[in-house]
């Protein structure tokens, strides 16, 4: 991890997606839309600075969906995996998504897995696929890290 990069991740959520879905990357273009604190920070998890920032979970197995790291690089920092990311994700955003996150949560952590589950079974074939993660444009480089 280069220092600038350190210093772009440092505190920050940071959303660890499959660079090479079109629907993660269709999701974390929402997000850069509608993070009006731009407090997320991304990056496709087949790169070695997704890698790098897993390794201080080591208890954590293979990266398989949407990972969620609070307070990067800080002593606090947490994971989330899965559905659990997508519902840390949508409390760290502003209205109307906390509203959204506290109604899923109504729903049994096992069904929502289940339909996190159907929904990353199949999205290759509903949404496509890239043969490698996009480039970001000058203007979100800021905030989508580890792709040169």
């Amino acid at each position: 991890m280069t220092p600038c990069e350190r210093t772009r991740i440092e505190a920050h959520p940071i959303i660890l997606y499959d660079g090479v879905c079109a629907l993660c990357n269709g999701v974390v273009r929402y997000l850069l839309q509608h993070d009006r604190n731009d407090q997320f920070r991304f990056i496709p998890q087949q790169t070695p600075l997704a890698e790098e920032l897993l390794a201080a979970f080591p208890a954590t197995p293979a990266p398989e969906g949407v990972i969620l790291i609070t307070a990067a690089l800080t002593p606090n920092q947490s994971l989330y995996r899965r559905s659990d990311a997508i519902d840390q994700a949508l409390h760290l955003l502003h209205r109307p998504y906390p509203i959204l996150a506290r109604t899923l949560r109504f729903i049994p952590h096992f069904l929502r897995e289940l339909g996190y589950s159907c929904i990353a079974r199949y999205r290759y074939r509903l949404f496509g696929k890239y043969s490698t993660c996009p480039i970001p444009t000058p203007s979100q480089q800021k905030r989508i890290l580890g792709i040169q």
